[in-house]
């Protein structure tokens, strides 16, 4: 007979008994490299990172953190049942940073945060498919175009309001605390805090021009400082579209626009004008939608392969050698980082006007 223990008996005991029978190989591991987790600590890291509903089959087919760290996305799918593209994503980028041992920054904001920044941008409509594609920090640098748009995001304008978000992330390195939601000095703004304005910091902008009345018309457009400063086409002629000014109040305009090139500085607004004045220029729109890309026949193959996982067309490229050391501050850091003109940021493919 086994030694009797109290309460192994119980049939309804099983979670906690599970914890006290492997609490002294937890101990053991505990300092372990991951291909040597146990199974439970495996599964138990999977219910920390948000993919509890996939413990149940990793129970079964992982028997090591080794089995995840040589897994393929196509293993994951089928073993796991991962058919969840943006949860498979989350997984792979999560065991490639610990297979590379790569630290970032961004992989110590959750799920639960990235729903907070959506507030902060702008972008509250669509915390829901965020949260439930448990998009983390991490996954904020790997964005693909198709990935907003399976994250039902087709506005070109909210496109670009994510770009621009997480560029500033990335420039502050992914400092959870780097948007600023509430006045500070106001007679002594710079682009390079304007560019980390919150959207509600933009509204209580607005309130202190004397546009209090328009201001709730900001919530859910995506404006935020970021987008201001750094997306080019984004002007006075924008906001006052995106805040229903009609186009009869000339003054109230002219206002606007007054303020506007006030705050974003010489340098932003030169910017702007030199964008407005190339060929090729086409002002923002509420209406204009991003399509997914086209591929070409030779891709079919890689499409009935699952292969979209691997796809690099960053909404947000970014290459990690280019870091900003005490430049983060400045508004210049913002601009070299990574060229925000790029083809890909205007070349998100548009469809024409939907009255």
């Amino acid at each position: 007979m086994a030694e009797f223990r109290r309460g192994g008996l119980r049939a309804t005991a099983g979670p906690r008994l599970s914890r006290t029978r492997d609490s002294k190989g937890q101990k053991s591991d505990a300092n372990a490299p991951f291909a040597q987790w146990s199974t439970e600590r495996v599964c138990a890291w999977l219910e920390d990172f948000g993919l509890a509903q996939y413990v149940i089959f990793a129970r079964q087919w992982v028997s090591s953190g080794h089995t995840l760290l040589t897994a393929t996305p196509q293993d994951m799918e089928k073993e796991l049942g991962i058919k969840h593209p943006l949860h498979r994503k989350k997984l792979v980028l999560a065991v490639k940073a610990i297979n590379t041992k790569q630290e970032e920054e961004s992989a110590l904001l959750d799920h639960i945060w990235v729903t907070r920044w959506l507030d902060d941008i702008g972008l509250p409509q669509y915390k829901d498919q965020f949260h439930e594609s448990r998009v983390d920090g991490r996954m904020l640098q790997y964005l693909t175009v198709n990935d907003l748009l399976f994250l039902k995001v087709t506005s070109q304008l909210h496109h670009l309001s994510i770009k621009c978000a997480i560029h500033v992330l990335h420039v502050n390195k992914f400092n959870p605390h780097c948007l600023h939601r509430r006045p500070a000095d106001e007679s002594n703004l710079s682009p390079s805090e304007v560019v980390q304005w919150s959207n509600h910091r933009v509204m209580e902008w607005l309130r202190s021009v004397d546009l209090a009345e328009y201001a709730p018309n900001l919530r859910g457009s995506g404006v935020h400082g970021g987008l201001i400063i750094l997306e080019p086409r984004f002007t006075g002629d924008t906001l006052a579209m995106l805040l229903n000014i009609p186009p009869q109040k000339t003054l109230l305009r002219r206002h606007l626009t007054t303020k506007f090139n006030a705050l974003i500085g010489p340098e932003a607004e030169q910017e702007k004008r030199e964008k407005m004045a190339s060929p090729a220029y086409t002002p923002l729109t509420t209406t204009a939608k991003v399509r997914p890309r086209k591929l070409g026949f030779s891709h079919f193959g890689n499409i009935r392969k699952k292969k979209f996982d691997e796809s690099t067309d960053y909404i947000c490229p970014m290459e990690p050698s280019d870091g900003v050391s005490d430049s983060h501050r400045v508004y210049s850091g913002y601009r070299g980082l990574s060229p925000l003109d790029a083809p890909e940021l205007d070349g998100l493919d548009q469809v024409g006007q939907i009255s």
